[in-house]
């Protein structure tokens, strides 16, 4: 071979792997590219999902947050009974009689001084509840209790607790014509702000408070109704 064919030849083959280490350098430079894409893209979404996802593991990480369920019907009916302990304690079914008279003492007796239920739930002429019953306690050992809305349900809607059954008190309380109108949501907050519900839990002395704290009795009734307000059978 002549000397000018061996120069073209290896000038042709030194182009050759200069194009070949150009296209691996390039290949490589991307590879390095999309890593740090990656990283950033992993780093911007343990950023967004807060401190704990960036300390948690990969099988923490790729866990989806799963969807709140709702308590099972057995447990709803189970809470409502809890709640049924509480409605039935003679501090709260005692101003929720069958009958136009309140209740009185831990044995649930006719209140003394033949006290009505009244048009308003607050008493008749001449013996409206606030004669006796204040804003507050008056101390001392079963000396009348008192709130700032001390009285019965008006007679449109007298919402009785004596002598009713799990079923039907449960029923009841699910019903706006027979509860004063409340939605289920509204049961709650009742149960949670009204000053003369929270009295039970301070009934004074010599009175005996219902087996549940407000706060629990607040938790089952929510459990109650977020199960789906079942009741007994």
């Amino acid at each position: 071979m002549s000397r000018h064919k061996c120069t073209i030849v290896m000038s042709v083959t030194v182009l050759l792997c200069s194009i070949s280490f150009y296209i691996v350098m390039q290949g490589a430079a991307a590879t390095d590219e999309q890593a740090k894409v990656e990283h950033v893209y992993e780093m911007a979404q343990r950023d967004a999902a807060g401190p704990a996802a960036a300390t948690a593991g990969p099988a923490a990480q790729s866990q989806e947050p799963q969807p709140q369920t709702k308590p099972e019907a057995s447990t709803s009916r189970a809470a409502f009974l809890e709640v049924y302990t509480v409605l039935t304690w003679p501090r709260c079914q005692n101003c929720h009689p069958a009958g136009d008279a309140p209740l009185q003492g831990d044995d649930s007796h006719v209140h003394l001084q033949n006290v009505k239920r009244g048009q308003d739930g607050h008493g008749v002429y001449g013996m409206r509840c606030d004669t006796c019953h204040q804003a507050g306690n008056v101390p001392g050992a079963n000396m009348p209790p008192g709130s700032p809305t001390w009285g019965l349900p008006p007679p449109e809607h007298k919402m009785v607790f004596v002598g009713r059954t799990p079923a039907e008190l449960c029923r009841q309380l699910k019903d706006p014509q027979q509860n004063g109108g409340l939605s289920l949501q509204q049961l709650i907050d009742h149960m949670a702000s009204e000053p003369l519900v929270g009295w039970a839990w301070d009934p004074g002395e010599g009175r005996t408070p219902p087996p549940l704290s407000r706060a629990d009795t607040v938790n089952q009734t929510k459990i109650w109704i977020e199960g789906g307000a079942v009741c007994p059978e």
